[in-house]
C-alpha cells in the first residue's frame, strides 16, 4: 500500500475518536450550541492565518513545479476562507470585528499552529506535508460523514456543504499523492518522521473541536 494508505488504516482509531466527537454530531443534527461554533470559528479564523504560512513555505520548499503550484494555491484558499468566515459566518453567528480582532489562540490552537511552524522550519519537507494533510484529509472525511446524516434545514448546512463539496475532495486527493510521491523517495528514517508528523496532527485535529466544544480559554 502507498504511504498515506498505510497511515491513515494505522490513524483508524483517531479517526473515529474525531467522528464520534460530541461537537461534530451536534453539528450534524443543527443542536451545537451558537457560543461553542463561534469559539470555533474564531480560532479557525487563527488557525488557518497560520496554516496558510505553512502552506506557502512548503510550496518554497517543493521540489516539483507541481508541487509548488497545488501548495501555493492552497495557501491562497487559506486565506480566501479566513476573509469569507469573516463576511459569512462571523456575521451569521454575532461574532463582531471587535470580537475576532481580540481573540487570542488558545493552548490548542496555539499547540496545533506552532507544531506545523515547527515542521515548517527545523524539519524537512516531507515532514512538513505530512503534517498539513489531515487538516485536509480528515475535513475531508468529516463533511462526507456528516452530510448524508446532516439535519435540513440546520444552521451549520453552509459549512458541511464545504468541506463535502467534491473540489474540496479533489484538492485533498493532490495533496495526498504530493505526500505519497515525497514518501516513495525517502528514506525510511524520514518516512517514520513523517507517520509521525501524521499522526500528531491528526491528533491535533481532535483536540480542536475537542477544545471548540468545551469553549476552552487559558487556565491561568
Amino acid at each position: 500500500m502507498s504511504f498515506c494508505d498505510t497511515i491513515w488504516q494505522d490513524v483508524a482509531p483517531l479517526r473515529r475518536a474525531i467522528l464520534d466527537q460530541p461537537f461534530l454530531a451536534e453539528l450534524a443534527d443543527g443542536s451545537l450550541a451558537p457560543e461553542s461554533f463561534r469559539h470555533y470559528m474564531l480560532q479557525d479564523s487563527l488557525y488557518l492565518a497560520e496554516y496558510a504560512r505553512a502552506l506557502a513555505i512548503a510550496s518554497a520548499r517543493a521540489p516539483t513545479a507541481t508541487a509548488r503550484l497545488e501548495f501555493s494555491d492552497g495557501a491562497k484558499v487559506a486565506v480566501q476562507v479566513e476573509q469569507a468566515l469573516h463576511q459569512a459566518f462571523f456575521e451569521k453567528f454575532g461574532v463582531t470585528p471587535e470580537m475576532a480582532r481580540e481573540a487570542e489562540p488558545t493552548p490548542v490552537c496555539l499547540g496545533y499552529t506552532s507544531y506545523l511552524t515547527g515542521l515548517a522550519a527545523t524539519r524537512s519537507y516531507e515532514e512538513l506535508i505530512a503534517g498539513i494533510l489531515p487538516c485536509f484529509w480528515v475535513y475531508w472525511e468529516v463533511g462526507c460523514d456528516i452530510k448524508p446524516r446532516a439535519a435540513s434545514p440546520n444552521p451549520y448546512a453552509a459549512w458541511i456543504d464545504t468541506y463535502a463539496d467534491p473540489g474540496f475532495g479533489e484538492a485533498t486527493a493532490r495533496v495526498r499523492a504530493l505526500v505519497d510521491e515525497a514518501a516513495a523517495n525517502a528514506t525510511p528514517a524520514v518516512r517514520a518522521a513523517m507517520e509521525t508528523a501524521f499522526r500528531n496532527a491528526t491528533r491535533y485535529e481532535w483536540m480542536f473541536w475537542d477544545s471548540a466544544y468545551r469553549r476552552e480559554t487559558w487556565p491561568i
